[in-house]
């Protein structure tokens, strides 16, 4: 299942049931899983780590040299985990000295011309829309839709379960479970329809919605805010998510449009 017209690498471990296409290049200290599918024209190089049922599109690279003049050729890698969606000409680089890798988690769609810089870490089950660009040290929690045409800039944190609008600058923390678009990039709202997709209850949106109205707009600062939503004696998960996750805050998050 290895194309005559590859290149692979005799130190490149390579698992079972892998079908690798024709002008694929395939460099040393790459470990692939099983049943991943690698079409033509993509290019895998040093440090790459892919788990298992992958399938990689034409024009890819995986596992570049970091686009930062700070690098000095340290061991670094560029880990993809299993069931990832990788379409044409995404472009993956490997890690720094700062984390030392870049992480793909899994079960994510990763759309045409996305750019995963280096340090990026990318939870489970997200997808990310053609050509939006993530810079170094970006982290995305898992179940994030970031729509097309989105520019991250670096050490962004972007929560969980959220949405952001096609074509935006993203420039501070985007908190999870909302919605966030126009510009500069706001609050917008609870992602109701991605929620109720997921399967949240109704009595867990309305707690969602809750915070969001203390957090947003109750006229509290955040700190304020924060301090309001950890009085309550019952925090769910999910509420103590967003608690964290702004108290974590280094960027500063998005301020609300409404």
């Amino acid at each position: 299942m290895i194309s005559e017209q590859a290149f692979v690498h005799p130190e490149a471990i390579i698992g079972k049931d892998v079908e690798i296409g024709p002008f694929v290049y395939i460099d040393k200290n790459v470990v692939i899983g099983d049943n991943n599918k690698i079409m033509p024209n993509v290019t895998i190089l040093y440090g790459t780590r892919m788990g298992n049922g992958n399938t990689v599109f034409p024009g890819a690279v995986i596992g570049a040299v970091p686009q930062d003049l700070k690098f000095r050729g340290e061991e670094t890698t560029a880990e993809i985990g299993d069931n990832n969606t990788i379409r044409e000409n995404v472009t993956i680089n490997r890690g720094t000295a700062a984390k030392q890798k870049t992480k793909l988690g899994s079960g994510n769609l990763i759309m045409e011309g996305v750019h995963l810089a280096h340090d990026v870490v990318v939870g489970d089950g997200c997808i990310i829309g053609n050509a939006t660009k993530l810079a170094g040290e970006v982290v995305v929690d898992s179940h994030a839709i970031i729509s097309g045409g989105v520019l991250v800039h670096q050490f962004v944190h972007i929560g969980g379960y959220g949405m952001l609008q096609g074509g935006s600058a993203v420039g501070k923390d985007v908190p999870p479970f909302i919605t966030a678009g126009r510009s500069p990039l706001s609050f917008a709202g609870l992602n109701i329809i991605g929620l109720r997709r997921r399967q949240f209850s109704r009595e867990q949106i309305d707690e969602l919605r809750e915070a969001y109205r203390v957090l947003y707009q109750s006229g509290n600062n955040i700190s304020d805010a924060i301090k309001l939503l950890e009085e309550k004696d019952e925090r769910s998960e999910h509420l103590q998510y967003i608690i964290d996750f702004v108290k974590s805050s280094e960027r500063g998050i998005i301020p609300s449009l409404v």
